[in-house]
């Protein structure tokens, strides 16, 4: 059976992928794009306390576990072609600038928003229960936002870079400067990152809204797209 050769054993790891980014980057865009806002509203802000015991422990199970497994199964496949010489080295470089953004997502979900999240739920669970309100999880709740509006911002670029790697002819010149493009990609992605928590007022506003971070997404795309085609 053809899934037991190496390209049988690529496309289950490839499958697997699909199916955790799936479930990860759809939670990723149900939370940014319908529940936030919808928690900003009146009718939200009544329903907040039953959402947060209810609904969000749940949609954080498989979101943070989408993201795991997309993760995995992301790098065993470019450990995969590391190993066996099966891609090219243009492949390397693009699919690894989706991959610096994933990873850093993957870094974000499991040690930025669910940390946090968890201090939120606990939060609204004591205040249901009579307790006093915790102060300091509500005071890092804006972390929490900023870094899973800076995941759904890098989602742009780092689907782009995935796509492109197999599909999207990008290197050009006989010897690019792959050099020279990767610190440029890993200097303009890890700005972007530490907006999360040194940014100022004027860098983090865009991902107050949902407008913005989108915004923000297609000029990270479109930067690092002219990087590509610059310097590859």
């Amino acid at each position: 059976m053809e899934l037991f050769t190496l390209e049988g054993q690529l496309f289950l790891l490839r499958w697997i992928h699909f199916l955790s980014g799936i479930t990860w980057i759809g939670i990723l865009y149900y939370f940014n794009f319908i529940q936030t806002p919808f928690l900003a509203t009146e009718l939200g802000g009544q329903a907040r306390s039953q959402m947060m015991r209810g609904l969000v422990p749940n949609a954080l199970w498989w979101f943070r576990w989408g993201a795991m497994f997309t993760f995995l199964s992301g790098w065993m496949i470019v450990i995969t072609h590391m190993v066996t010489g099966t891609a090219s080295m243009a492949y390397f470089v693009l699919v690894l600038t989706g991959g610096l953004m994933g990873t850093l997502m993957w870094f974000n979900v499991w040690f930025v928003i669910w940390p946090i999240q968890q201090g939120l739920i606990a939060n609204a669970n004591a205040v249901a229960e009579g307790g006093q309100a915790d102060e300091a999880a509500a005071a890092r709740a804006p972390i929490a936002g900023r870094a899973s509006r800076t995941n759904t911002l890098f989602s742009l670029p780092m689907l782009f870079f995935m796509g492109a790697a197999r599909h999207l002819t990008v290197v050009s010149e006989t010897e690019p400067g792959y050099g020279p493009y990767l610190a440029l990609a890993a200097a303009l992605i890890l700005l972007v990152e530490a907006n999360i928590w040194v940014g100022s007022a004027a860098t983090q506003k865009p991902l107050a809204s949902v407008s913005g971070t989108i915004h923000g997404g297609v000029i990270l795309t479109v930067a690092l797209f002219l990087a590509a085609t610059i310097l590859l």
